[in-house]
């Protein structure tokens, strides 16, 4: 079971909210007017970026004739959200919208991620963390640089921890060639993965595309991370990277996309003991 998470718990409220206001026939700045709050701050509790007052929370209950039982879970899911995350204490290293992948990251069931030339943050080591933070953005304290390493070595207790993730990493060939922060480094990631894959068999599964496969869809795009949640009522939300923007998507038509995306990469790559064979010769050479 996935651990309690303020970012899903207020993303969920946001969605049965929103699905009751539509259900009742409410245009949303009608519905925002009649309980005394702005229209834009009404959306952003519907999007989950805001939480609910109480009060405010019983007022739309009552407007949007919700039943007792699922009035004490809308509650439940407010006190809930109304909980600090451990990723807000990195609140002045990362933008709102990195804080809340954090967030839905922690509070997920499953997570698919690919990635084409570099290793899934919460696979990585410290060094090697370090290493693409500091050649990201060369002119961070130390301090900072310490900051975000921890937050990644954070993100990695869910692998680790009494309520594992269920994580499927595919990554390209390149990812476990490229040496990152030198030959002592690169090995000691290598290593890292593939005592992970070893201690970890039912919950974690890393593959890697060959250099041999002849193509498919995520190939030469941006690395991802595809989040599906215990709840069957929240849909799965997309993490997507690139050089110069970030970004969250939930759009079901968006996530599916990259849901095939990813399980054609899976076909593509090695199974998971000839990834786990190319890893343990990679530090071996080293």
């Amino acid at each position: 079971m996935a651990p309690v998470s303020p970012t899903v718990a207020a993303w969920a409220i946001g969605l049965r909210i929103r699905e009751r206001r539509e259900e009742r026939g409410f245009r949303a700045a009608n519905a925002a007017k009649q309980v005394g709050v702005a229209a834009a701050y009404l959306s952003d509790v519907e999007h989950g970026k805001k939480n609910l007052a109480e009060d405010r929370l019983n007022e739309l209950v009552e407007l949007y004739e919700i039943d007792d039982a699922e009035a004490e879970e809308l509650r439940e899911l407010r006190d809930q959200a109304t909980q600090r995350g451990w990723w807000m204490n990195y609140s002045a290293l990362f933008s709102d919208e990195l804080l809340r992948f954090f967030g839905f990251e922690h509070g997920a069931e499953s997570l698919r991620t690919y990635g084409s030339d570099l290793v899934a943050g919460p696979l990585q080591t410290p060094d090697y963390a370090r290493a693409i933070i500091e050649s990201g953005a060369p002119n961070l304290r130390l301090a900072e640089v310490d900051r975000r390493v921890q937050c990644r070595l954070t993100r990695a207790r869910r692998i680790t921890g009494d309520d594992p993730l269920q994580l499927t990493a595919v990554m390209s060939e390149a990812a476990i060639r490229q040496q990152v922060g030198g030959r002592d480094v690169h090995r000691d990631q290598l290593k890292h993965l593939a005592e992970l894959v070893e201690r970890h068999p039912a919950t974690l599964d890393i593959r890697i595309v060959p250099f041999e496969a002849t193509g498919h869809p995520a190939m030469g795009g941006s690395g991802f991370f595809l989040m599906t949640f215990e709840s069957g009522q929240l849909p799965a939300v997309l993490w997507q990277e690139t050089v110069t923007s970030t970004q969250l998507i939930a759009d079901p038509l968006t996530t599916r996309e990259y849901g095939l995306a990813h399980a054609d990469a899976m076909r593509n790559a090695l199974t998971r003991e000839d990834s786990l064979k190319m890893i343990t010769e990679g530090f071996s050479r080293g």
